[in-house]
């Protein structure tokens, strides 16, 4: 088994010996696998897997028991198992997942609690403490009862969409089985993530359309942005509908019928965002769903990472199991039909995907997480690289003026003359007859802003909101 062990991991650390002077060094990591997932503690091997042994065995076990029993709180699960090898004798430390989280490691008057982020422990922060401390008590965010009364909001949205995708009527009684409230009308989290008011400050998605293959300034740089806030249905449309209007469908003639060729899966567009907005993590305040389209993909990033512990670069994507973080909110829109309970999203994903015209092997959807974030990465079935990457090295940068009038001069005195009001990058080129953004500003309206003949506003001058270009008068 250890051989088979590529190197250290989420779920194992290899040490050369025992370290009681300053046991911290590994300590915090039998505190991190009880934390998350599990993991394996190694001592008699160094970092290159060379296998060194310990001289003293069971008196290093005595002491790694008792330290843990003395350091580790609440007491972990673990097992210690020795195991000959080339005639030297290695100790394993296996710590199962904790249930009684988060698990600290103290001394000095001093409590800290450990995660694993990859083959690193380090101190958890206060949103993963708060998480931890949830999943401790076998609690969730959306279950918990707030001081908020359902009759104080309304329920529109949700009762409409209920009855259009179930046939049913949402009673009052409805609200207390779904886990929305409590027998008194308090709502749980649940309860005020559905409501049509906005009462929950980070239920909200932030929606950019990039110019290119990478984020730039949201003033110069976006086709089309746009921040949605209210209730997750609410959320779950306009994030849908940003997407398509930010998205094209090809078709091609064929015999006896048209095939359409979208950028998009709309399943798989709906199984990430609806992942998005039921998996996060709301304890994180500040943070919220984001969707970035790009020219060759669409991210739909959410806060809060894989809920199990282990990130889902390390995982077998046909081997997901059905973790939730937020079971209530996860079992509404599995009665609505928005998703299935089996913790097969990402499997969904991947298969309506791989139905689209133009797929190969280059276009399967990514997943990539961190303790903080969730990231599903589509790739755009449309989109042609090496097609782009020869008009952006040959773009058109022919003007369209008076041919017996010197091009770049005529140029550049428009733009002078046209600014003497800020004005946007996009309506100076739109003025001059160009679309090549790069060519535009590279030709002219870098030389204009280096010469000192035109200057950038600021967004919060009074006269632009937007980043604008303004020409500079001659003293």
């Amino acid at each position: 088994m250890l051989y088979e062990l590529p190197a250290e991991t989420t779920e194992y650390e290899f040490k050369v010996a025992l370290e009681t002077k300053k046991p911290k060094s590994w300590l915090k990591s039998v505190c991190a696998f009880a934390n998350g997932i599990g993991g394996t503690l190694i001592f008699g091997i160094d970092d290159d897997r060379n296998v060194v042994g310990l001289s003293k065995p069971q008196e290093d076990a005595e002491k790694i028991s008792r330290l843990i029993k003395d350091r580790i709180t609440p007491m972990p699960d673990f097992k210690l198992e020795p195991e000959a090898i080339e005639d030297k004798t290695i100790l394993k430390v296996m710590v199962k997942t904790g249930r009684s989280t988060p698990y600290y490691y103290r001394a000095d008057g001093i409590m800290e609690t450990y995660i694993r982020i990859g083959n690193e422990s380090t101190i958890a922060p206060n949103n993963i403490v708060n998480e931890l401390i949830l999943k401790g008590t076998n609690q969730s965010f959306d279950a918990l009862i707030t001081g908020e009364k359902k009759t104080d909001y309304s329920f529109t949205l949700l009762s409409a969409t209920y009855r259009e995708r179930t046939g049913l009527t949402l009673e009052s009684s409805d609200f207390i089985s779904f886990g929305l409230s409590d027998n008194m009308g308090h709502l749980t989290n649940a309860g005020r993530l559905f409501a049509d008011q906005h009462i929950v400050y980070n239920s909200r998605i932030f929606c950019t359309r990039w110019n290119g293959l990478s984020k730039g300034s949201i003033f110069d740089d976006a086709i089309d942005d746009k921040e949605y806030e209210g209730n997750l249905i609410q959320l779950l449309q306009n994030g849908s509908l940003f997407i398509l209007n930010n998205s094209k469908v090809r078709f091609e003639k064929k015999d006896f019928y048209r095939e359409d060729k979208p950028d998009y899966s709309t399943r798989a567009v709906t199984e990430a965002l609806v992942n998005a907005l039921i998996h996060r993590d709301y304890i994180v305040m500040g943070a919220e769903v984001h969707i970035d389209m790009y020219d060759d993909r669409l991210e739909i990033t959410s806060p809060g990472g894989m809920y199990g512990g282990k990130p889902i670069q390390e995982r077998k994507l046909d081997e997901i199991e059905s973790e939730r973080r937020n079971p209530v909110i996860a079992d509404l829109f599995h009665r609505m039909k928005f998703m299935e309970r089996r913790g097969s999203g990402i499997k969904k994903i991947l298969e309506e995907t791989s139905m689209l015209p133009g797929y190969d092997e280059s276009k399967k959807p990514t997943f990539r997480s961190s303790p903080n974030f969730f990231t599903v990465v589509l790739k755009n079935m449309n989109y042609n690289a090496e097609n782009a990457t020869a008009e952006q090295v040959t773009p058109q940068v022919t003007p369209q003026v008076t041919p017996q009038v010197t091009p770049q001069v005529t140029v550049q005195e428009k733009i002078l003359a046209y600014c003497s009001e800020p004005k946007s990058r996009r309506e100076i080129m739109e003025h001059c007859g160009y679309k090549d953004k790069k060519s535009f500003v590279s030709l002219y309206l870098a030389p204009l802003l280096t010469s000192g003949a035109l200057r950038m506003t600021l967004p919060n001058e009074p006269t632009s909101r937007l980043q604008k270009y303004v020409t500079v008068e001659k003293a």
